[in-house]
């Protein structure tokens, strides 16, 4: 399997290298393979054909791009067991959890496959008789992609459908911790009626490849998920050509307890949410905020759940929280953790690495209390299976613990009061709610954050928009 993923693809066809990259399981630190170190020629190459692609791509209807999609979708699903096993082996994540990932992709591919016929334009009543206003919508070109490591199929599916959907071409860069799993989704996307060129993956340096693509005006379109310190960085690199980008950045998500929330309820959704991909999410919360009354109550509800988590490698069938993705993830929630048992934080459950194998990265599932707001462990993504709880006496100071946040991507709150749930979620400066439950990535709706967690959104129709542009028409009739 490992020889099999040892491409990318450049103009439809493979590429190979002799300078490559290792790819290593988190879970024992076996090299599970080897993909392509492209030059900056390789990456040229890449531009010049999607750019040559782009002008029958563009073209195309949007029925003919649909069809090309839903046998992608198909393609995966027809192998989404295998696909699956490939992502355990380099990410980590449980087997019903990276199984799962690829139905996710296979969905959003199919949602943009129907909502690329949806691309309206508009006709405007015009300023005098003779006047007829009316806007277009079309493809802005082509798009370089950049996709992290801990939804590393979903994010490539997340962000090709709808350009494919929109009549761009891309060149998409996966994280170099999980690439192979990128090729492989790329390998069923090649096997469809695509033209040569309109898809293209490159592996290697990061900087080169962001480098050469932003500095490249027929590059129009970049979109990144990341960290929100290297999204500060890409931003200032499209100033170059004024290239338009989109970035889902960090996030530091509270999950909100009222006294009036369902308790039972709230801590299956909070645990579920936290702990989903041993707690690298962006989305996923970061720091449980409950009220004094309940606090005592809903904690045991939720150390007894995670005292029940099974951790494990993704080969153990009854695994529910893998590895960390590699050593300074282990110890950034080690650091954290430790900084705040030394300030007064108690630790309830866990805090300390397991020794499932001798490569060091599976850490217990934990929780915290008597944490305070100005923590490190508070104020920092966590991004790893550690739940802080904090107490607050009132609503208002926890919406005012949330929104002290710099970051704004989501937040969830438990309360079945329908006046609070509207005040509550009117208040949070988060480009996504949760209320009374924590499942927000779904196709049909806009994914992304304000504030320092990025712009631009993934999903719904609202995930077409960045890779459009608007042309406004103005005819003026003979008289």
């Amino acid at each position: 399997m490992s020889e099999d993923l040892n491409h990318n693809w450049i103009n439809g066809q493979q590429l190979q290298t002799t300078d490559t990259l290792e790819v290593v399981n988190p879970a024992n630190g076996d090299i599970v393979g080897q993909v392509p170190k492209v030059t900056e020629a390789n990456i040229q190459q890449s531009i010049e054909a999607a750019h040559g692609a782009f002008q029958q791509w563009s073209k195309y209807t949007a029925d003919y791009r649909g069809e090309i999609l839903e046998q992608w979708a198909n393609n995966l699903l027809a192998k989404q067991h295998d696909l699956a096993l490939i992502m355990c082996e380099e990410q980590g994540k449980p087997y019903a959890e990276a199984y799962g990932e690829i139905g996710v992709c296979a969905k959003f591919i199919r949602w943009y496959a129907a909502e690329g016929k949806r691309i309206y334009g508009e006709i405007i009543p015009p300023s005098s008789p003779q006047q007829r206003i009316s806007v277009l919508k079309q493809p802005v070109g082509v798009c370089g992609l950049i996709t992290p490591w801990n939804f590393p199929g979903a994010m490539v599916a997340r962000k090709v459908a709808p350009a494919l959907a929109a009549g761009c071409t891309v060149i998409v860069k996966p994280s170099s911790e999980t690439p192979r799993i990128a090729i492989a989704i790329f390998d069923e996307l090649m096997a469809t009626d695509i033209d040569d060129g309109v898809a293209n993956i490159l592996t290697g340096s990061a900087s080169l490849i962001s480098d050469t693509l932003f500095n490249d005006h027929r590059v129009k379109k970049m979109s990144f998920t990341g960290s929100t310190n290297i999204g500060k960085s890409l931003m200032q690199k499209a100033a170059n050509h004024i290239t338009r980008i989109s970035l889902e950045l960090g996030g530091n998500a509270p999950a909100i307890v009222l006294p009036d929330a369902d308790l039972e309820a709230a801590a299956d959704a909070i645990v579920d949410n936290k702990f989903e991909n041993t707690g690298q999410m962006c989305n996923g919360i970061n720091t449980v905020l409950v009220h004094k009354d309940v606090k005592a109550e809903f904690t045991d509800k939720v150390i007894d759940r995670v005292k029940q988590l099974k951790v494990g490698p993704a080969t153990d069938d009854n695994a529910q929280v893998g590895p960390l993705i590699n050593a300074d993830a282990i110890n950034k929630v080690e650091q954290l953790v430790n900084e705040a048992q030394n300030s007064g934080a108690t630790i309830a459950t866990g805090g300390k690495k397991l020794p499932i194998s001798d490569f060091g990265l599976f850490y217990e599932p934990t929780v915290v209390t008597n944490v305070t707001p100005d923590m490190s462990i508070a104020q920092e993504e966590i991004f790893g299976p550690v739940a802080p709880i904090i107490e607050f006496a009132d609503e208002q100071e926890a919406i005012e613990i949330a929104n002290a946040s710099p970051y704004g991507l989501a937040a969830y709150f438990f309360s079945n009061n329908v006046n609070t749930i509207h005040k509550v979620s009117e208040q949070l400066e988060f480009g996504m709610i949760g209320v009374n439950g924590t499942q927000l990535s779904v196709p049909q709706a806009p994914f992304g954050g304000i504030k320092e967690s990025g712009m631009g959104r993934e999903g719904g129709h609202h995930g077409l928009d960045g890779f459009l542009e608007l042309k406004y028409i103005s005819l003026t009739l003979n008289e």
